[in-house]
């Protein structure tokens, strides 16, 4: 009786992404290996939880890629450009805070002040220039950034609703984190339960040393950036924060706050959208995970705050960010020592005018369409809601 063969799912191998990036940029110098560890570990969780589909397994791999290929260059660049080491960096402010707390647009506010800069999500894609960017021109990376953002909405088109996607516009350093397999930025795009437990336990110095050359990095690469003040944001370095806090001494951490009643449904709503791109999870199986590793990540955080101590924080409530955008902007730009000036609230006034939420379609969500009840949120985050949010 014939038989019929089955075509087995396609499955990660390091070697052969190493290989793939070695061929892709001419290179082979990877630097400091010490990646490999994590990428072994997210490569094991990924084939045996990932569910990736066909197109899902493609983008990942291109994901990864995209990532050894900008190590690869970087490494070659500083070779022939040793001077990139002494580019002196000022990281300023990290805004920290649950996902879907405003701190995307609280970042992009505060980095479009005169003596400001952040990474731009054209650059977390891609932070090594690709053939065809040429200094001061980087045509080939906002071209890659821009396909990008199409495919993305092609698939998933309520991201329109979830997150400004701008190729120019800052973004979060933990994408350029995540394609050295550390940090949540890798649990966010791929579902992958293990790794996130893994992580947990994992010392991620070494990627933080590694962002701080990338970041020289891209100030070489735009000299009219040296002088001006970095905002990193990423609510993904929260349940990290002793991290972040560690590898940037001198920064201001920024702490924004909303409702985890409503800040739960819209964040799983948001990764419900991003697994979509790649994989197939129902809604219960995305919310019986995120649920409680937001709430882990928020205890962690508290201990972590404990342990740092008070004076590192400034606390900005999503509330009184959407009544006095302006104002709540200009306390943590004085708390980091930028004047603030006519031209000052001129730029702030500025971006708002083009940024406002009503330009973006509605995002819709709930509780109940991931299994959740508020009931389990409340108890969850007492704590938190108690000392930051208060309106019970």
């Amino acid at each position: 009786m014939a038989t019929t063969a089955t075509r087995s799912a396609p499955v990660f191998d390091r070697e052969s992404l190493l290989a793939a990036a070695r061929t892709r940029t001419g290179l082979s110098d990877f630097g400091d290996t010490w990646f490999f560890e994590p990428m072994d570990q997210y490569i094991a969780a990924a084939n045996a939880e990932g569910k990736l589909t066909e197109a899902g397994f493609a983008g990942q791999t291109e994901s990864i890629l995209r990532g050894l290929a900008s190590r690869l260059r970087m490494v070659e660049d500083i070779k022939r450009h040793p001077e990139i080491m002494d580019e002196e960096v000022e990281v300023a402010a990290i805004i920290l805070g649950l996902p879907r707390t405003g701190s995307t647009i609280f970042h992009r506010l505060l980095a479009s002040a005169p003596g400001m800069t952040a990474i731009r999500w054209y650059e977390a894609q891609n932070y090594a220039p690709l053939p065809g960017d040429e200094p001061g021109n980087p045509k080939a990376r906002r071209a890659y950034a821009e396909a990008m953002i199409e495919g993305w909405l092609n698939l998933s088109p309520e991201l329109a609703s979830i997150h400004p996607l701008d190729p120019d516009a800052p973004d979060e350093e933990i994408i350029i984190l995540g394609q050295l397999f550390i940090t949540t930025m890798v649990e966010a795009m791929t579902f992958i339960p293990s790794f996130a437990k893994w992580l947990n336990g994992y010392d991620q110095a070494k990627g933080y040393e590694d962002l701080k050359t990338i970041l020289k990095y891209l100030q070489w690469q735009d000299p009219t950036r040296r002088g001006k003040k970095w905002i990193l944001k990423s609510p993904q370095n929260l349940p990290y924060t002793d991290v972040i806090a560690n590898a940037f001494p001198k920064a201001v951490l920024v702490m924004t706050h909303r409702d985890p009643l409503e800040v739960v449904p819209s964040y799983v709503s948001m990764e419900a959208a991003l697994y979509k791109l790649n994989s197939v999870h129902s809604d219960e199986e995305v919310g019986a995970f995120w649920f409680p590793r937001l709430a882990e990540w928020m205890h962690r955080f508290e201990e972590a705050r404990a342990r740092i101590g008070e004076d590192r924080f400034i606390d900005i409530d999503y509330r009184e960010v959407a009544r006095e955008p302006l104002k709540q902007a200009q306390r943590v730009l004085a708390h980091i020592g930028v004047p603030l000036d006519d031209k000052i609230e001129a730029a702030l006034t500025e971006f708002m005018a083009g940024n406002k939420r009503e330009q973006r379609p509605m995002h819709d969500y709930s509780l109940e369409r991931f299994g959740l009840n508020e009931a389990e949120v409340r108890e969850a985050f007492a704590s938190y809601r108690a000392r930051y949010i208060a309106r019970d």
